[in-house]
C-alpha cells in the first residue's frame, strides 16, 4: 500500500510519464493532494477595506495548470491499472454524468493485463 508522501513523490517524478500503470492509492492520493492544495491557495484571498485582493484565485488558478500534466499523466496510467484504454479521460468532455462516469472507472481494482492499444 503506497503512503501519502510515495504517492505524491511518485506522481511529481513520473511528471509526464504516460505509460506503465498507477495504483489506487496512488492516483486517490494525489486527487486528494491536489483538491487540499487548490483550497488553501483559494482560501488566500486578501480582504482589505477597498475590496477583496483575489490572489488566492490566482495561485489555486497557477497551481491547476502547474498541475495539469501530472494529473493527466496518473489518470492514463490509472486507467491502464484498471484495464481501460486512455481514450476513457474523455469523459471529462461531458459535463456531469462523464465527471462520474470517469471516477467509476478509476475506481475499479486493478487488472491483470492492461489492455490493448487502440
Amino acid at each position: 500500500m503506497m503512503t501519502f508522501p510515495q504517492a505524491i513523490a511518485t506522481v511529481f517524478r513520473k511528471y509526464a510519464e504516460f505509460t506503465g500503470r498507477a495504483s489506487r492509492a496512488e492516483f486517490w492520493w494525489f486527487a486528494l493532494f491536489g483538491a487540499l492544495v487548490s483550497t488553501a491557495l483559494g482560501a488566500l484571498n486578501l480582504v482589505t477595506p477597498q475590496g477583496t485582493i483575489a490572489i488566492g484565485s490566482s495561485l489555486a488558478g497557477a497551481w491547476s495548470v502547474a498541475t495539469l500534466l501530472p494529473s493527466l499523466a496518473v489518470t492514463v496510467r490509472r486507467l491502464r491499472d484498471a484495464g481501460f484504454a486512455w481514450g476513457h479521460v474523455f469523459w471529462l468532455l461531458l459535463p456531469v454524468a462523464g465527471v462520474v462516469i470517469l471516477i467509476v472507472l478509476l475506481a475499479q481494482r486493478s487488472s491483470a493485463t492492461a489492455p490493448r492499444p487502440a
